[in-house]
């Protein structure tokens, strides 16, 4: 997989979508600022040239391309979805930049459909280079898979991100019959029981939710995610003894995968541990854990509450351009 998302890295870097509607000054600036890979300062012109023009597909399109540069491939995916639905399935570009945006997420049965659709619809157009070239990557990743197991995969990739999403925004009603579906379709994913026992806090069964993550435990001892979701559980229901005998499970943990070393992060900061937490923000990747909005809503908090209030602030803005959802709030520490 890793070489294919290399290479469909590689290939799009530079794409910008063909015409630029003369005299439209917010479209031409949000062009200019793309081409100097200034994305945030991109996505604010955009975003206005769409306040302008928002039935206009290009414009959406081209902001689509910005979000799938900074791996906001769920944002770009709803955009174009909705440009094909407003012009009745016309507007061709959108199947490529669909397939492409699949491809990224690991969801190589929808890349492979949608690049076809284009190349069936459109075989001489801007994209049909690029539609080729991801075909061929995709059969080359698909020759050692079988094909029901890689059809599962997908589904279950759907359903995690799905499920990411509704959590990452907090709307955990939304996201508890998605992650009830998993548990019976996957029962084997247990990163699925730790999201059941998060939106089982969140929805007010607290103690089904603890219960949960301490059946968990007997058969896995060690587990980092049920300590975080355990230290918070605990903390938010003020049981200090509890809660530091979990905290204190993850204190010197240091994992090498991104998204664990967030968690860690996050729980730290969660539970009044700020001191503790900025220096685990700043070792993440962030090109990895952008995408969060976690990351931006607890990073700026352990800032504010260590004194650097200009840094939180800095950050909070940045959240805020790249996830709506955050734009809607107001600061986290007020």
């Amino acid at each position: 997989m890793q070489h294919l998302e290399n290479n469909i890295v590689k290939s799009k870097q530079n794409n910008v979508l063909p015409f630029i509607p003369e005299g439209d000054f917010y479209f031409t600036k949000g062009v200019e600022a793309f081409r100097k890979r200034k994305f945030d300062i991109a996505l604010k012109w955009l975003r206005k040239a769409i306040e302008q023009k928002p039935n206009d597909p290009l414009y959406q399109c081209q902001m689509s391309i910005i979000y799938t540069e900074i791996g906001a491939y769920h944002a770009a995916n709803q955009l174009l979805t909705k440009v094909l639905q407003s012009t009745d399935d016309q507007y061709m570009d959108c199947y490529y930049l669909l397939a492409n945006n699949y491809a990224h997420l690991g969801l190589l049965n929808d890349a492979k459909k949608y690049a076809e659709s284009y190349l069936t619809n459109e075989p001489e157009g801007d994209f049909s280079e690029e539609a080729k070239s991801l075909l061929h990557l995709i059969d080359i990743d698909e020759d050692d898979e079988d094909d029901w197991d890689l059809e599962e995969e997908d589904e279950l990739l759907i359903y995690q991100e799905t499920v990411f999403y509704h959590m990452e925004n907090k709307e955990w009603d939304k996201a508890m019959p998605i992650i009830e579906e998993m548990l019976t379709l996957f029962p084997e994913h247990k990163q699925a029981t730790h999201d059941y026992a998060q939106a089982l806090f969140y929805t007010g069964f607290p103690e089904k939710a603890i219960q949960v993550e301490l059946d968990i435990l007997q058969d896995e001892p060690d587990s980092l995610v049920s300590h975080a979701n355990l230290a918070v559980f605990y903390y938010e229901f003020d049981q200090k003894a509890e809660y530091e005998k979990h905290i204190q499970s993850l204190q010197n943990v240091y994992p090498i995968q991104e998204q664990q070393k967030l968690r860690i992060a996050v729980t730290l900061a969660r539970t009044g541990m700020y001191h503790e937490a900025v220096p685990r923000f700043r070792a993440l990747a962030k090109r990895v854990v952008k995408n969060h909005p976690s990351y931006y809503r607890w990073f700026s908090i352990a800032n504010y509450y260590e004194g650097e209030q200009a840094k939180a602030m800095s950050l909070w803005r940045e959240g805020c351009r790249q996830h709506s959802v955050l734009s809607n709030e107001k600061e986290p520490w007020l």
